[in-house]
């Protein structure tokens, strides 16, 4: 009705000054009701030509749409694990801080679990004390198989000896059974430093390898312990929350509440704009919203992204090819909107429906391209019309309240 109103400034009134003032012409006598098409052809033929132009370019370079809303993101309150729960710590609509505990399951198996790997590393511990007390001992041996062997060694040089001087005092079966026993005592000091080595591979090697792996059991142990106290991931507000001691969880099926961060919905409104506005929207685009939970108010926001893909064309793996004929409407451009001004979206609600313009600015270009002069005139023309869509949006805004209590019937 506004453009059409504006239109006819330009084309009817015109018309009918040309009428009245140079043919002499005048309402009820030459113009009536039934001769005003024939009159008026030719102004109303323009204005109604010139209304649909205007209209498809003040929707075009000034989009509108009502599929706007603050979305925010809920946070599933749930543990890793399904297990029975045994304490709460929170009520319903209770504030909780990051990393508050919220609620805690059963924790038997866990407790025991940690336990035996707690004993599992002391155990390693003992171990290692053993074993250097067994590198102490092998030492000790290796001692005791060296004497052995030097006194070994020092009687078969003696005897060797005195049988070279006589032969008749020392027989050749001692000799040889000397020489047996030096072989057999030095094989004992090679033993005895082959166990000290063992043991020394064994506390530096092994024991230290079977720790670590006690360390790391125990670890998990400790970590599968703390995963049965479910913590707040985020500061917020906790909502229908209705566990109760004894409930059972379930990480897949059944999760406790949800966690409602505290700025979800605060900072940003999305908005689904027709798919023909893709050229139009830019990233730094003016654009203003009037949300039903904020009524008779008017914000200023900027456009901050476009979601360069519509969602409606996502394609799932299925058995069946994909029938193009058959798929869901036309999907939204999706643009992401912020206030210009801190604070802006103080006072709406989170997911509150919301009607949101757009306005395209052709100031930059006017400025910098070497533009011609009709180019100009046409940009000038584009950029002024979006006061027509501004002025449309404060109606809406005016109306909402009266279309919402009033007229809904609620």
């Amino acid at each position: 009705m506004l453009e059409l109103v504006l239109c006819s400034l330009f084309t009817i009134v015109p018309d009918y000054l040309y009428r009245r003032y140079a043919q002499g012409k005048r309402i009820g006598h030459e113009i009536t009701l039934y001769s005003v098409w024939f009159e008026l052809r030719w102004g109303i033929t323009a204005c109604l030509m010139l209304t649909v132009l205007l209209i498809t370019i003040i929707f075009y370079y000034h989009p509108s749409t009502t599929s706007a809303s603050p979305f925010f993101r809920t946070v599933p309150i749930l543990p890793e694990s399904s297990g029975r729960v045994s304490e709460i710590y929170v009520k319903w609509r209770d504030k909780v801080e990051k990393g508050a505990p919220i609620l805690k399951l059963d924790s038997t198996k866990q407790e025991a679990d940690l336990d035996v790997a707690k004993r599992r590393v002391a155990e390693v511990e003992a171990t290692m004390v053993m074993a250097e007390a067994d590198i102490a001992a092998a030492e000790g041996q290796i001692q005791s198989a060296k004497g052995a062997y030097q006194q070994a060694l020092d009687e078969f040089a003696t005897k060797d000896e005195l049988r070279q001087r006589n032969a008749d005092v020392v027989t050749v079966r001692e000799i040889e059974r000397l020489r047996n026993v030096v072989d057999g005592r030095k094989g004992g000091v090679v033993a005895a430093e082959a166990a000290k080595q063992a043991a020394e591979i064994r506390v530096s090697t092994l024991l230290p390898a079977q720790k670590a792996s006690a360390n790391a059991a125990l670890k998990q142990a400790q970590v599968d312990l703390d995963k049965t106290v479910v913590y707040a991931g985020v500061s917020g507000r906790v909502e229908q929350f209705i566990l109760r001691v004894g409930d059972v969880v379930n990480p897949f099926m059944r999760p406790g509440g949800l966690l409602i961060p505290e700025d979800a919905g605060r900072k940003q409104i999305q908005a689904g704009f027709g798919q023909i506005e893709a050229q139009v929207m830019k990233v730094g685009m003016a654009a203003e919203v009037t949300c039903v939970s904020k009524p008779l108010t008017i914000i200023p926001m900027v456009v901050t992204g476009v979601q360069d893909y519509i969602a409606a064309g996502q394609v799932k793996a299925g058995e069946q090819l994909i029938e193009v004929q058959q798929a869901a409407r036309p999907g939204t451009l999706l643009v992401f909107l912020e206030p210009l001004y801190e604070d802006g979206l103080d006072g709406v609600t989170p997911g509150s429906a919301c009607i949101a313009n757009g306005y395209s600015n052709n100031h930059e270009r006017l400025e910098t391209e070497d533009l011609g002069f009709l180019t100009r005139v046409y940009l000038h023309g584009v950029d002024a019309v979006g006061v027509v869509h501004a002025v449309i949006l404060r109606a809406q805004a005016l109306l909402l309240p009266i279309k919402t209590l009033v007229l809904s019937g609620h």
